[in-house]
């Protein structure tokens, strides 16, 4: 599981050692870099930064054998995309190799606030 419900952080780096870890954490760590460079992709329309640093992504769920289930926000619920950014976001993360299936659930519960964006996010920007 990848887990971003705890505000907005970047993908799980290994340990110094590579030969620490065990093949499950390898092949989980090669899933995980893939499925955020594919949630990079997609942006939010009115927002020139991918939904991922603007951190509209909650939380990722990734099961044997290529299961996935997303939880994710809009910047606000009236969002102009609302019934659209759930199918980008299954498209985007589909197209990875090894994912058979997506699923993405919409919540607003804790709602999105510029906090959860990325240093990144904020640079792009302008606002650092």
């Amino acid at each position: 599981m990848i887990d971003l419900s705890g505000g907005r952080t970047d993908a799980p780096s290994p340990p110094a050692s590579p030969e620490a870890l065990s093949p499950d954490e390898i092949r989980l760590s090669n899933m995980t870099a893939k499925i955020v460079e594919a949630l990079k992709t997609v942006y939010d329309p009115e927002i020139p930064v991918d939904i991922y640093e603007l951190g509209l992504i909650y939380k990722v769920d990734y099961d044997e054998p290529g299961d996935v289930k997303i939880e994710m926000t809009l910047t606000a619920p009236g969002c102009p995309v609302a019934g659209e950014m759930p199918g980008w976001v299954e498209q985007a993360v589909t197209r990875v190799d090894g994912i058979e299936r997506c699923e993405v659930e919409m919540t607003f519960d804790p709602p999105w606030t510029p906090d959860r964006m990325s240093d990144e996010a904020k640079l792009e920007l302008g606002w650092l």
